[in-house]
């Protein structure tokens, strides 16, 4: 005997309405960031600080990308600056074939052709590289990545060898009569840019292709058995990842006005993955905080230490050991605190700890210096105070600060772990953390 089975229609439940202060928010946050990057060349009008907000706007388009594929789908690559690299030599060539052929084509439409360059790699290469996710498609990133970067040596007709290829931005057609040969104008070409691409990119996390490559992410076999292809939908975030970083690479084109191997090596890849894991994979403005904090450690490091690579290396070590949510996810455990007013609770923990930690960190990079130094014998200046790495003296400040920092820190840090729990408990009674 056949049942026939009628399917249940489920009740579909009628959420509430957002409250218009959240829209007002939500916009509020993007006109505010707006408004700070078209006020802070009026704040800080120096060559220096010009360049470096055009290297972090660049580093922020960069960041946000590779936050299509680890945060948003889950696939680690450490060979994304072939995009980047790639979008860069692409809009060089783009420049000189508009000189060359007299094309009116503005500097402004250039970084969307460096894009297309990291686009079209990304097609090519994309439906192999993304058919497995995890290590499989790590290890494969990695080895297309020094394969583009060794045969950008090679093939010199498209990549011009060691020395590159350069370019001249002021040649191209003016755009409002700017010639864009100041700092300030490539500056607001990069700015406008970032808001652009930002947008783009916050859109795409909330289209049905960003869920379900969170979905991807998250579970490919319950992706899979709900009738979506987690290769197709991976494919398809490579290709948009890799376009935006043909978009940053054209800007870093534009504003050094070259392109060469070293758009294309492993530490590009790695400093990204630094900036979009420091920041944070799970919050959109993570990579944004992340991209920040490394483009002025870099400024500030190389100038100051012939080791700041080693730094890196130990804030990346760090933030996975303590913090795997990265800075976004630092702040955001905040939230459900602030709400119910128990924020206060961990204040007075947080301004203890303060010292030790500090004292920790000094110890650190004292040891650190003291044996990077120890050869040359060059004096060690950390706040004002010199130490000669050759000295006992300096050997047993370092130790001091270094042990007695750990001992009383982890004391301190115990202290705020009591008072998190205590204002976690507030919070939750209240209704404001699960």
């Amino acid at each position: 005997m056949n049942a026939k089975v009628t399917p249940t229609s489920t009740p579909t439940l009628k959420t509430a309405d957002k409250p218009a202060g959240d829209g007002l928010r939500f916009y509020g946050i993007w006109l505010l960031g707006i408004a700070a990057l078209i006020v802070l060349p009026m704040l800080f009008s120096s060559g220096g600080s010009l360049t470096s907000f055009s290297l972090i706007g660049i580093a922020i388009v960069f960041a946000l990308s590779y936050n299509i594929l680890l945060g948003q789908t889950g696939l680690l690559s450490f060979g994304h600056a072939v995009h980047y690299g790639l979008g860069g030599f692409a809009a060089c060539h783009m420049m000189n074939a508009v000189v060359s052929h007299g094309w009116p084509i503005p500097l402004p439409f250039i970084p969307l052709f460096g894009g297309l360059g990291g686009l079209v790699f990304a097609i090519i290469i994309g439906w192999v590289m993304t058919k497995r996710a995890g290590t499989v498609f790590a290890m494969i990133s990695l080895g297309i990545g020094e394969l583009v970067a060794s045969s950008s040596l090679i093939l010199r007709s498209v990549f011009g060898g060691e020395a590159g290829i350069t370019t001249d931005r002021t040649s191209l057609p003016k755009m409002f009569g700017w010639s864009f040969g100041p700092q300030l104008q490539v500056y607001y070409l990069i700015a406008f840019w970032l808001v652009l691409s930002a947008i783009a990119m916050y859109a795409l996390t909330r289209t049905p292709l960003g869920r379900i490559s969170n979905a991807v992410r998250d579970n490919p076999e319950r992706v899979q058995f709900i009738g979506y292809d987690p290769h197709v939908v991976r494919y398809l975030a490579f290709c948009f990842a890799g376009f935006f970083a043909g978009v940053a690479g054209g800007l870093a084109a534009i504003n050094f006005e070259i392109a060469n191997s070293a758009y294309l090596g492993a530490i590009q890849s790695g400093l990204v993955l630094f900036s979009t894991f420091i920041g944070g994979t799970a919050y959109f403005f993570g990579p944004i905080l992340g991209a920040i904090l490394v483009t002025y450690l870099q400024l500030g490091l190389t100038s100051v230490t012939s080791v700041w690579q080693l730094y890196f290396g130990i804030i990346f070590i760090g933030i996975v050991m303590f913090s795997p949510g990265g800075i976004a996810g630092l702040l955001m455990m905040h939230r459900p605190l602030v709400r119910a007013g128990a924020l206060w609770t961990v204040i007075p923990s947080y301004l203890v700890a303060v010292v030790p930690t500090l004292a920790l960190t000094c110890g650190v990079i004292l040891t650190i210096e003291t044996v990077a130094r120890y050869s040359g014998g060059e004096t060690i200046n950390l706040f004002g105070i010199g130490f000669k790495p050759t000295s006992p003296v300096t050997w047993m400040v370092a130790a001091v600060l270094v042990v007695g920092g750990a001992f009383v820190a982890r004391l301190t840090w115990r202290r705020i772990a009591d008072a998190w729990d205590r204002a976690a408990t507030v919070a939750r009674d209240r209704g404001y953390l699960a």
